[in-house]
């Protein structure tokens, strides 16, 4: 299954229920965040990714991705090298391909959705566990009386936020390589299912096209700011605690 991230950097002056002014530390460039949080997307948010594919796959009884050692959370398993340069240098990147074997399935087609789904689903996840900690680090950014250190620390997580959120939607897309055209196959009758597989290259190649033109920026920024909203609701007490904890209720 392909892996294909959107870094969110247009996201992150449209995302404003935590604006806050613009400081960073004098030794660094004022987007040398996106540059470190691009690198531990790479390192941390590829693995855990194709990883859950691999687990749901050999939960389900499909063996072949854990004997190619793809049940790792080690990204050098996971990582393809022009991948990677296009994650760092344009906020763009994708994975090798998690192999699965559909007729080790009981269900196939409901093999492959729900091993598909696991990869958004992790990225969900990790949105929601990298928001507690950027909550607490943007009130105490405040609570400090504006520390750089923290603001630059708030800036990373906020984007490895953004990015989690965009990977998880950009890949429920319902057209192949994407997870949400193995969502779609297990509604879709198997002749036009397999039909539309075999044009699958081409998908890619016409998606990622539109995606460098900013066509999907519109849209997707619309839906990752649904999603964030959610996140931000569902942690809503912490923010009450936190307020409380920094004096800055």
């Amino acid at each position: 299954m392909i892996f294909v991230v959107i870094c969110a950097d247009f996201l992150y002056n449209k995302q404003r229920q935590y604006d806050f002014e613009q400081k960073v530390t004098p030794d660094m460039s004022p987007d040398a965040y996106k540059y470190i949080a691009r690198f531990l997307a790479i390192f941390l948010i590829i693995p855990m990714h194709e990883c859950a594919h691999a687990f749901v796959s050999w939960k389900l009884g499909d063996p072949t991705a854990k004997a190619m050692g793809r049940l790792t959370l080690n990204p050098l398993k996971h990582l393809d090298p022009i991948g990677c340069v296009s994650m760092l240098l344009w906020g763009i990147g994708w994975a090798k391909p998690v192999p699965v074997d559909p007729r080790y399935y009981k269900n196939p087609k409901k093999g492959m959705a729900l091993s598909a789904l696991a990869g958004p689903l992790s990225n969900l996840l990790m949105a929601f566990l990298c928001m507690i900690p950027f909550k607490i680090t943007y009130y105490a950014f405040y609570a400090s009386g504006g520390a750089q250190t923290l603001y630059f620390i708030t800036l990373i997580l906020q984007t490895l936020v953004l990015i989690n959120i965009s990977l998880a939607i950009f890949n429920m897309i319902p057209v192949p390589p994407f997870d949400g055209s193995r969502i779609l196959g297990f509604f879709l009758p198997d002749r036009l299912y397999f039909g539309v597989m075999k044009y699958e290259r081409y998908v890619f190649l016409g998606i990622f096209a539109l995606l460098m033109l900013g066509v999907f920026d519109r849209p997707l920024a619309y839906l990752n700011s649904a999603v964030w909203n959610g996140m931000d609701l569902a942690t809503g007490l912490l923010d009450v605690v936190l307020l409380k904890l920094f004096g800055l209720g």
